[in-house]
């Protein structure tokens, strides 16, 4: 009788975890799954099983773990995603599976970047100055906490349009994924009269071109900080 396969359960959203997908899958022999937040109406295809929404707290992990039979987890969620990082690690010590957690590095602050570094969203939307018109580049998710500063212009990066009307007096809507092409978001910003830009320091080539952008245009960069361990 052939020995069951191993299941192997990735926590992504990233691309690091969408590369590590395929390359399990390519490798034969493995059952993979990628878990999704569902945050995205329409994500890119992913090499093996995809699973979408939330588990229900740790759990609802520890059971679905055990209901598909997963042998190994890799944490490849984005760097701010504490939640469900702690829940996998407390998953994961519970049924003593082997988790590995894949985080890409922080960026560095390079010659010419002004960046004005913050603890938290709240911190950062105190430090923005009056009359500025700031570059939201954080995701739906995270920008009502900025709505209260009707003194301020925004321009709102998201990936899929709102279905309702947004709690800010003054923004605009910039849908789509971050450009990798500092070029292309130098334009952005430089149509939309960008003063400030506001993210988290996420890491990674996807958003970096972002960063280099406000270099070049001189923009102060509201940057917060990871939470430390």
């Amino acid at each position: 009788m052939p020995a069951a396969r191993e299941t192997v359960l990735i926590l992504g959203g990233t691309a690091e975890a969408a590369a590590l997908a395929a390359r399990l899958a390519g490798e034969g022999g493995l059952r993979v799954i990628t878990s999704l937040a569902g945050r995205t109406a329409d994500p890119a295809p992913l090499e093996g099983e995809v699973r979408t929404g939330g588990f229900g707290g740790v759990e609802g992990m520890i059971a679905y773990f055990e209901a598909e039979g997963i042998t190994q987890v890799y944490d490849a969620t984005h760097p701010f995603a504490r939640t469900i990082s702690a829940h996998a690690t407390e998953a994961c010590a519970r049924l003593r599976l082997p988790l590995m957690r894949l985080e890409r590095p922080a960026w560095q602050q390079e010659p010419g970047d002004d960046w004005r570094p913050c603890q938290s969203l709240e911190a950062a939307v105190n430090a923005l100055p009056s009359g500025a018109t700031a570059f939201l580049a954080l995701g739906r998710q995270h920008i009502d906490v900025f709505s209260r500063r009707s003194d301020c212009r925004f321009l709102l990066r998201m990936v899929d349009a709102p279905l309702a009307p947004l709690p800010f007096a003054k923004y605009e809507l910039a849908i789509g994924k971050p450009s990798q092409d500092p070029d292309s978001e130098m334009a952005l910003m430089q149509r939309h009269g960008i003063t400030h830009l506001v993210c988290r320091n996420s890491g990674g080539a996807a958003g970096y071109g972002k960063i280099e952008a406000a270099r070049r245009l001189a923009i102060p960069v509201l940057m917060i900080n990871r939470a430390e361990d």
